[in-house]
């Protein structure tokens, strides 16, 4: 603080300085550097009153009080506000100085005068200040050069993105990054200088571009490329052996700058990366805002996500449903950090316990519902299938009922590619509570919609953590079969995918999500093995161990009887079915079911599955139709008993 006031008048007296010998050049400059006799009088007269003036317009702007080292564009604006005015009043005076009389002439500036003083007071102003902070820069920059060591890197993507890049790598040497020039597919960039640095050829002559400069690491610069892109790229610079990483995404660059903190390595989301969701703002903002939103499984990888996305939109109040302590925990204190003006209620709570879930109801009268809730791993579910059904129907159920009960107007179903003709008891149950919230629909006024998507990257226990581990652990990578295929797309896309979805829906629909192309799983392996810098089938073994209970090679997303069709928004389609099943028919069987899954009658389950999804395609004990493990005809007894209560037909067999 001390040197800045002792700086503050040196400040002054440079300004002053800087005034006065712009108006005495802008003389000079006027008259050839001969000023007469009459015109150096007015000078000398009116050079105090001019710069006083001046110096008064720039207290006015604030200007004395700027950083000379941090000196903006925003700055230098003012500077010239400042300026123009002081020189506009001296054309006021110039023009009606002569209509007042010739005792004022003494104060008639030349026109030429005050121009040229406007162009060398602003250009001095400002140059002596950018002259400070040039300086200061440069002595930072020794500082932080002298502890950091330097790497060459080239940037790869000479677009907005990479100007960016470049700006921010030569602002900020204490990250060790000297770039020396950027690579470009466009032929106009060939041979041309953009934001200081020479482009040095295409992204193919990465290996030759690194040999004759001595790069030791590659940048891709390309905001939002897609996958097959980076992936050619990667590729290239592992043959050159140079380091590879990227930048973020467009999206998290903000202001003209590029967070360099959130340079990483190159990860397995970027190869598999599409074009980036966009989505409709004022149709999911409309369906949200201000209103009480509940999402199941909040503290999930979908869950959570949602959680996330929905606060954005300002809802009056968000209730997160989770029944794990821990998870509800987190997400619930990152969400208090992040969105601070959203009230949110944390409930531990069971989406199976309907005591609990019709307290939570009754509590808080939400308006707007995700159900994300669910059991989702095949083959464990394949080993606990009445678990399944307690929790995807079950729950599904309690859910649905309750939201017709208090008036919800909008529920969102989470569900699966696999529910599409199940091979397994995962696939089966999503496939029953899509079932159920679809007739759910035709007698309630809550609008019913399903949003049906494949594999989620990253997501707890999906394939890429598990791959990721046993590449940390040396291998062998386990792949189920050569050609399982599987959709992808990130935690983000889909749960924005689902909120787009469930805004668009007026009931009944399936919302079937633009997943992509199918990737093959033995090549999302040899990606992470490449990506880890490890060598495929030789650093890391990749091992086939079989296909598991209930999983299928292909996974599809809509059946031919959904005639799945295009909507406003291009990544989601919508599926219908003509012919839904009756409501009666559809209850006894889910009743049906429930009860069975609390038995723990789990052949009587599969059997039963069979029943209200004739496409499920898996094996069913052929006991389990009509007796139970004493040889009682337990589920045609339990439907009978069902069907003479509620005064329906049973489903037949």
């Amino acid at each position: 603080m001390a040197l800045r006031l002792l700086n503050r008048p040196v400040q002054i007296a440079l300004d002053i300085a800087i005034l006065s010998l712009a108006y005495w050049l802008a003389f000079l400059f006027r008259l050839e550097f001969g000023i007469p006799a009459p015109w150096l009088n007015v000078l000398l007269v009116t050079w105090p009153y001019v710069v006083l003036m001046q110096y008064t317009a720039l207290a006015m702007f604030g200007v004395p009080r700027m950083s000379w080292r941090y000196i903006s564009m925003h700055d230098v604006v003012r500077v010239l506000g400042a300026v123009a005015i002081a020189n506009a009043i001296m054309l006021a005076i110039r023009i009606t100085g002569p209509l007042i009389g010739e005792h004022v002439s003494i104060l008639i500036i030349p026109l030429g005068v005050i121009a040229m003083n406007f162009a060398l007071a602003f250009l001095g102003l400002v140059g002596l200040r950018a002259v400070r902070r040039l300086q200061g820069e440069a002595s930072d920059r020794r500082q932080k050069e002298a502890g950091a060591e330097s790497h060459r890197v080239l940037l790869i993507g000479a677009g907005e993105a990479g100007v960016m890049v470049a700006r921010e790598l030569s602002n900020r040497p204490d990250l060790g990054l000297q770039a020396v020039g950027f690579l470009d597919d466009d032929p106009n960039k060939l041979q041309s200088r953009i934001g200081g640095l020479p482009v040095l050829g295409r992204t193919d002559d990465v290996r030759l571009v690194a040999e004759r400069k001595h790069v030791q690491r590659a940048l891709i610069t390309i905001a939002n490329a897609p996958g097959h892109q980076i992936r050619r790229i990667a590729e290239l610079c592992r043959e050159a052996q140079i380091e590879t990483k990227i930048i973020p995404g467009i999206y998290e660059i903000v202001g003209d700058k590029v967070n360099l903190s959130r340079i990483r390595e190159v990860a397995i989301e970027d190869l598999l990366g599409r074009e980036p969701v966009e989505l409709d703002e004022d149709v999911v903002g409309a369906s949200i805002r201000s209103r009480v939103v509940l999402i199941t499984g909040a503290g999930g990888s979908i869950g959570s996500e949602l959680c996330r996305q929905v606060s954005r939109f300002g809802p009056s109040r968000l209730v997160l449903v989770e029944r794990y302590e821990n998870a509800l925990f987190e997400i619930h204190r990152e969400l208090r950090q992040l969105f601070p003006d959203v009230p949110i209620d944390p409930c531990v709570a069971d989406v199976c316990d309907p005591a609990r879930m019709e307290q939570l109801f009754a509590a808080i009268s939400p308006e707007l519902v995700f159900h994300a809730a669910a059991h989702k791993h095949v083959p464990m579910m394949e080993w606990n299938p009445c678990e399944a059904v307690k929790n995807n129907i079950g729950g599904t159920r309690i859910l649905g009922d309750l939201s017709d009960k208090y008036g919800v107007q909008r529920f969102v179903l989470v569900s699966t590619d696999k529910a599409v003709n199940p091979t397994s008891i995962m696939g089966a149950t999503k496939r029953v509570a899509e079932i159920y919230l679809q007739a759910l629909s035709h007698r309630s006024e809550t609008k019913f919609v399903t949003v049906r998507f494949g594999n989620v990257l990253g997501s707890a226990g999906s394939v890429i953590p598990i791959f990721r581990e046993q590449i940390a652990h040396g291998g062998p990578i386990t792949v189920t079969h050569p050609e399982m295929r599987r959709y992808f797309m990130t935690i983000p896309e889909a749960s924005q995918l689902v909120m787009q979805a469930g805004a668009m829906g007026e009931g009944g629909e399936i919302y079937i999500l633009d997943m992509g192309e199918p990737v093959k799983i033995l090549d999302l392996a040899r990606d992470l093995i490449a990506l880890s810098g490890l060598r495929p089938d030789e650093d890391i073994e990749i091992r086939f161990s079989g296909v598991r209970p209930g999983e299928k090679l292909f996974e599809e997303l809509s059946t031919d009887a959904e005639h799945a069709d295009k909507t406003k928004h291009p990544k989601v389609f919508i599926g219908r079915v003509h012919n839904p099943p009756a409501w009666e028919s559809v209850v006894v069987g889910v009743e049906a079911l429930v009860e069975l899954a609390k038995a723990a009658s789990t052949d009587h389950v599969r059997a039963t599955l069979g029943d209200l999804v004739p496409e499920y395609g898996a094996a069913r004990p052929p006991i389990a139709r009509t007796t139970s493990p004493r040889g009682e005809p337990v589920v045609r007894e339990q439907r009978d008993e069902l069907s003479r209560k509620s005064g329906t037909t049973r489903v037949p067999n």
